[in-house]
Order: structure tokens, then C-alpha cells, then sequence
């Protein structure tokens, strides 16, 4: 839909307008979009002063909130969504703008009056965690995660290191075996897709502003990391992975990267749960402190 592919070379440029967007979503970071490129096919372009990302999204064409570098150059918005209508027109889809954030509401409704329909988006909520609480595990709301940490602190002989280049492949061959189990088609789809992500990001670390951490027991990386500042206090988690046969281990590895990575934040953003079952149940077993809620826009 737009003109330019997204590719690592771009980062310095998103980097300008994302240090100056207001959303403070985990889907408007540029590890996120460079590493989740190929799956939503994204492209970019410059519309009357607005930084727009377009996508598809379960095979329907979609655009992200638009960036820019002052508030004002929203006032821009009608005349970008005149011309985007008549593309997704072209493609047979209604225009829509995903992961608009409840802050950003009354922004969008105030730049078009009067044009706009917003559809609550629960599956792409980010779960927002007091990084104190993940760090210490305090009180009876955590108590089943304490126990599990203890057993694994006690009982398994482990190594916490930061995650640097020469434990990359350990990494993707933990990822690879994960993927091994019972899984519904559309859960394997998704793993499969994250597994390519990860390469993406793993590939790139220099280039990248995240920084990870990795566990090891008997030599073998069993569980890894990693995350990046969202905002001066929001820490974001882009990926978790651990060996779930091993009792304590995804405590583990959440409590020891937010022990060191995350003393000097306030919140933990630990993304959304798309709708899946099995992730919403585990972000809200660790008692979110707020969710940033989204919503899709359409047009009347």
C-alpha cells in the first residue's frame, strides 16, 4: 500500500519521529516493527508531514497511528485519510487504523470531527506492571510466583549472564524445540512466526537498542529475554522463552532480567496477549497494575 519496505538501514530516521510520539505502545518501537517486518508486510511513507506504517493484519490491510515530530501535524489527518480511503477502497477493505491508544482518542477526534469510529481492541491491550513487583514478588497477590522461584532457586544450580552474540544460536535452537507439543494450527502459526522474529532481532543485536538475558543450566541455555526502554519509565519485554518443564524457570527468567535491567524504571510493558487464552491467563497471573487500552478507527 505505501512505497518504502522497512529494513534495518531506517532505524536513525523512525528513531527521530518515535522519540517523539505520545502513544507509548509496545507496537510503535522499532525493534518491534523491524523484527515483526515480514509477518505484517510493512511498508512506510511520508503523507503530509505524517510518518505512516501500513500492514496486514489476519489478511486485512491496516495502518498504525501515524508518527510524527510535533503535535500539530495531526491537523494534517482528513487530507491522509481521503487519500488512504481511496486505496483501501482499491483493495476492497475499509480504511482502518489499529492500535490507537485510549490517550490518543481525543487527539484523533478533535484532528477529523465528526469523521471517526473507534472499536475497542482488548486482544492488543498492553499489560503495564509495576517493575517493583517483578522484581521482589512481595505479598499474598504473588505468592504462587515466589514459591515457584524459591523451588527453582533452591533446588537448580543456574547461571544469569546478559545476552551477547555468542549465545544467539543456543538461543534459536531453545526456540526451535519449544515449538515441539501439542498446538492448535493457529498457535503454531504464531510460533513459528515469533521464531522468525527472534532471528530478526537476534541477527541484528548491534544495531538494536534492546539488551537480554539468558539462563543457563548444566551449560545449555534454557530460557531467554529480551527488552528495551519504551519510554524514560516504561521498560518493554519483546520476548520471553523458557523451558516449561523446568519447575521456576519462566519466574526466573522474568524476576532476574527485571532484577537487572529494569532498576531504573518504573513500569514493565509486557505487550498483548492477541487474544490467545494461554497468554492472557499468564500476563494477568502477574497482577498488571493498568492496561493501556486500544482501539481500532474506522471511517464513518
Amino acid at each position: 500500500m505505501l512505497s518504502h519496505d522497512l529494513s534495518i538501514k531506517d532505524k536513525e530516521f523512525f528513531d527521530a519521529y518515535l522519540k517523539c510520539n505520545l502513544y507509548g505502545i509496545s507496537d510503535l518501537n522499532f525493534t518491534n516493527l523491524f523484527m515483526w517486518r515480514h509477518l505484517y508486510q510493512l511498508k512506510y511513507e511520508i503523507l503530509h508531514g505524517l510518518l505512516w506504517i501500513s500492514g496486514m493484519y489476519y489478511d486485512k490491510p491496516f495502518l498504525f497511528p501515524p508518527l510524527f515530530k510535533e503535535s500539530h501535524a495531526l491537523t494534517a489527518l482528513p487530507r491522509c485519510l481521503d487519500l488512504f480511503k481511496k486505496k483501501f477502497d482499491a483493495l476492497g477493505h475499509r480504511l482502518m487504523i489499529k492500535f490507537v491508544p485510549s490517550s490518543m482518542k481525543e487527539f484523533f477526534e478533535k484532528a477529523a470531527p465528526n469523521q471517526l469510529i473507534f472499536v475497542r481492541d482488548r486482544n492488543n491491550d498492553d499489560y503495564i506492571y509495576l517493575a517493583r513487583d517483578l522484581i521482589e514478588l512481595k505479598g499474598r497477590k504473588f505468592h504462587g510466583k515466589k514459591n515457584h522461584f524459591n523451588y527453582f532457586q533452591k533446588n537448580i544450580p543456574y547461571q544469569y549472564k546478559s545476552l551477547t552474540y555468542d549465545l544467539i544460536e543456543d538461543c534459536l535452537i531453545l526456540t526451535g524445540k519449544l515449538k515441539e507439543g501439542n498446538y492448535t494450527p493457529l498457535e503454531m502459526d504464531l510460533l513459528q512466526n515469533e521464531e522468525k522474529a527472534i532471528q530478526e532481532a537476534l541477527y541484528h543485536m548491534d544495531q538494536l537498542d534492546y539488551s537480554g538475558g539468558v539462563i543457563l543450566i548444566e551449560g545449555r541455555v534454557e530460557a531467554f529475554t529480551f527488552g528495551e526502554k519504551l519510554t524514560e519509565d516504561t521498560m518493554v519485554i519483546h520476548i520471553e522463552k523458557a523451558n516449561a518443564n523446568i519447575r521456576g524457570l519462566y519466574q526466573a527468567i522474568n524476576q532476574q532480567f527485571c532484577y537487572h535491567q529494569c532498576q531504573d524504571v518504573l513500569y514493565v510493558n509486557r505487550e498483548e496477549d492477541m487474544g490467545f487464552d494461554y497468554l492472557r491467563k499468564a500476563k494477568e497471573s502477574y497482577n498488571p497494575i493498568k492496561m493501556i487500552e486500544k482501539y481500532d478507527i474506522f471511517l464513518r
